[in-house]
């Protein structure tokens, strides 16, 4: 038996797969039972007094690295998050001046595009 663990549209199923040889034309394989699909993972509790102003993922990929914590004042253009798509790193930048209020993800989350990743005030 071998362990998979297979990630489909951002959801991760873990699966287990037998093997069994070569099925016989006289003898029918026996029915495989189906992994029950885990349950998603809550979503990372906002910070008291989370903002307003939205800090967005322009692509889908997997959060990379947090380059800012709750608290931190950022400038227009300056990388809040890191993802991380097809081998690249690509910042996610604070789209105008304020303070980071919250972040809403965790390295290694999946993200897609125009997934709200964290907030300012």
């Amino acid at each position: 038996m071998k362990n998979y663990t297979i990630t489909v549209n951002g959801t991760a199923y873990d699966v287990t797969v037998e093997e069994t040889g070569a099925a016989s034309a006289a003898a029918p394989a026996a029915p495989v039972k189906k992994a029950a699909a885990p349950k998603p993972a809550a979503a990372a509790p906002k910070a008291a007094g989370a903002g307003g102003i939205e800090v967005k993922a322009g692509a889908a990929g997997k959060v990379f690295k947090l380059d800012t914590k709750v608290g931190d004042s950022v400038k227009k253009g300056d990388p809040v998050i890191t993802i991380e798509a097809m081998k690249m790193e690509i910042p996610v930048v604070a789209p105008e001046d304020g303070t980071v209020a919250s972040i809403d993800c965790a390295v290694g989350d999946p993200c897609e595009s125009g997934q709200v990743l964290a907030t300012l005030n």
